[in-house]
């Protein structure tokens, strides 16, 4: 009998009849994962999300204390999201920002004018936050160069700040994890001290050292050579550091002394995460760029952009060595991606959503502040809004740091099979310290919040019983 010459040999030895969870294990390349903890359990597969949870394939219902990835805002789930994204799919499913505009890209780009602080007035949209970072990088380059100052190269940032993993972003990133196996990096970037340790009233922040670093860096490589400032209102990497009072008025006065762009990184503090539509703003600052993505749309389609002060765009356009951004990306701006980001945006203020952050918030923090007054293995609880961080160590009174060993176990197994139990998902965190991320959706009200925070008391009250 002759064999079928259709079936090639790949379909000869690959079962057809593979779960969902072993053909992911078999062909799907996951994102910051370790070997082991992808190929030696099965990874959970979510098929269905509904308000604050999520729903995998063996039907079991999971709080999503993270937001996906600090993005699904909104919640799981919406309808009217969905449906804004259907009927543009049918009516103009893919059209062009390359020297045209479609509706759903002008109705985007003109609410986010409206909601941004100052004359921030004008969005280049491309499809991530890491995109978003490229973008700033690249117009304060290409702008101080219109302006006749092409040495201006050069950028400042944070220790331990997360800005992306494309390659100029990943250079403006300053986790040395992450770091490592892809140098060398963009040259002329600069990583000063980050927040950690400061916050609320810490006296003058002009003398605080956190500052007085940056205007030392910028002292030492030429204020004439330096681009931009990168921060986040909240830095993410460390464990969510609220700056203390007045640091970002700092930030802004430096920058102005010294012609100096200030772009503030909300990939993840912008549209409510913090209680406001911008972080920065919250901060009486008005930064020269702000980058954004995740809760622009929810996750429900991919989105990032760079928002721009007028006057600068107008200052790249009008420049005789201006008059083209040179930049651009075949789905930014995308139909369907910015219609829904009108309807996710045009629910959360119809909603108010960052103003039930800002009331719920506080009951997250007193939650969180509760368990840790009960756990000594709890260092500090740090963060506001929606968006907090929860660092362990060994024991809080004596002062006993985590072992490598124990560090290890809790962050691959002992919060990893809280979470399964408690059926509430996290994030482990090894950025700098050994910590849980707490940030769930901005629809969350306190019956979820009281759910997320057993949650978290179980997890932590685990990593107690680890390393009693």
């Amino acid at each position: 009998m002759t064999e079928n010459v259709n079936v090639t040999a790949k379909e000869r030895i690959v079962p057809q009849d593979l779960t969902l969870r072993a053909k992911a294990q078999r062909h799907l390349g996951p994102h910051f994962t370790r070997k082991d903890s992808w190929y030696d359990t099965p990874p959970p597969v979510y098929v269905r999300g509904e308000g604050c949870y999520l729903y995998d394939d063996e039907g079991k219902r999971h709080l999503d204390g993270l937001s996906g990835l600090f993005c699904v805002n909104i919640g799981h789930g919406r309808g009217d999201v969905v449906a804004t994204g259907a009927k543009q799919m049918e009516t103009l499913a893919y059209s062009t920002n390359w020297g045209a505009a479609h509706p759903p890209a002008i109705e985007a780009a003109s609410l986010i004018a409206e909601l941004a602080p100052g004359d921030l007035e004008v969005t280049y949209f491309v499809n991530s936050g890491s995109e978003a970072v490229e973008t700033a990088i690249k117009f304060a380059r290409q702008y101080h160069r219109s302006q006749g100052q092409p040495e201006r190269t050069k950028i400042i940032s944070r220790s331990m700040a997360y800005h992306g993993v494309t390659l100029g972003a990943l250079s403006v990133t300053g986790l040395p994890k992450l770091r490592e196996p892809f140098g060398p990096l963009l040259p002329g970037i600069r990583h000063v001290p980050n927040t950690l340790g400061f916050t609320g009233d810490c006296g003058p922040a002009v003398e605080l050292d956190c500052v007085r670093a940056i205007e030392r860096a910028i002292a030492e490589e030429g204020p004439e050579t330096v681009a931009a400032v990168f921060a986040e209102p909240v830095q993410n990497g460390r464990g969510a550091l609220v700056p203390p009072e007045g640091y970002w008025r700092e930030l802004r006065r430096i920058c102005d002394e010294h012609g100096i762009l200030l772009v503030a990184d909300e990939v993840i503090c912008s549209f409510g995460r913090l209680g406001h539509w911008f972080g920065s703003a919250a901060e009486g600052v008005v930064p020269d760029l702000i980058t954004f993505a995740k809760g622009a749309t929810s996750g429900y389609a991919p989105l990032g952009g760079a928002i721009v002060r007028e006057p600068l765009v107008r200052g790249l356009y009008d420049s005789p060595l201006g008059g083209t951004f040179t930049h651009g990306a075949t789905w930014g701006g995308h139909p369907v991606s910015t219609a829904v980001a009108v309807a996710n945006i045009g629910a959360m203020r119809a909603e108010n959503i960052p103003g039930s952050v800002r009331e719920l918030g506080p009951v997250l923090r007193a939650g969180l502040d509760e368990i840790a007054a009960r756990h000594p293995v709890v260092a500090d609880v740090r963060g506001t809004g929606f968006f907090y961080a929860v660092e362990f160590t060994a024991d809080r009174d004596s002062g006993r740091e985590l072992t490598d060993d124990q560090s290890a176990r809790i962050l691959r197994e002992v919060l990893p099979d809280a979470m399964r139990r408690t059926g509430v998902i996290l994030r482990p965190d090894d950025r700098g310290a050994t910590m849980l991320m707490v940030a769930p959706p901005l629809v969350a009200d306190r019956a979820v919040l009281g759910e997320l925070l057993e949650g978290v008391d179980e997890m932590v009250a685990s990593v107690a019983r680890a390393v009693a």
